[in-house]
């Protein structure tokens, strides 16, 4: 278990640690969460800002992995798993938690999850076979609009909000449409290992 490793463990527990503030039924047991009015308009519910900080350090926690792991040759194959695995915890559920509450589309949610499904089954398929599916500039812009996106939602899309910018909604829009795209380069880049027959006639 050596220091990426770790990082990526402890971006697991946030995400639990997420999961579980924003799904607690607090009220049902008699615990009422601060609230901030912004504007007079706007009702902010703590445990939102509180999510949005530890999504934050989260995400932070993934690029200093990554980073550490390459740059003192610290890559693992536990490495490599562990870190797809929280990925998806981390992001897919505040997703879907998001989706539920209301506060992102359900279209961008199924297509971000489904388009992830894909991609990592590809992914899978290749490692089968002994390649490596190497990141491209789509997925990577998709990731970037997604992070960002749900970090605003978390925030009520302060201080864009002030003004009227749904800034939040168009970088989700952005990366849903970026998965897409990312999603069917992934697909042609890599059909020669998923249907090596027919690229081979081709």
């Amino acid at each position: 278990m050596n220091l990426p490793n770790k990082l990526t463990m402890s971006r697991i527990v946030m995400a639990f640690i997420i999961i579980i503030l924003l799904l607690f039924p607090f009220d049902a047991v008699g615990i009422e969460m601060p609230t901030i009015f912004v504007n007079e308009a706007m009702v902010i519910n703590i445990k939102y800002l509180i999510a949005g900080v530890l999504f934050i350090i989260a995400s932070l926690t993934d690029f200093v992995d990554g980073y550490v792991a390459r740059k003192y040759n610290m890559i693992t194959d536990f490495g490599k798993l562990i870190d797809a695995i929280a990925d998806k915890i981390l992001v897919n559920s505040v997703l879907i938690i998001l989706c539920a509450s209301g506060f992102i589309h359900p279209i961008i949610t199924v297509v971000v999850i489904v388009r992830d499904s894909i991609v990592n089954s590809i992914k899978m398929v290749a490692a089968s076979k002994g390649e490596v599916v190497a990141a491209i500039k789509s997925g990577k812009w998709k990731t970037a609009c997604l992070m960002v996106g749900i970090i605003l939602t978390l925030f009520y899309n302060l201080p864009f909000e002030l003004w009227n910018l749904k800034v939040s909604d168009f970088l989700l829009v952005i990366a849903a449409v970026l998965s897409v795209i990312s999603g069917i380069q992934y697909y042609y880049l890599n059909r020669h290992l998923l249907f090596p027959k027919e690229t081979e006639e081709e």
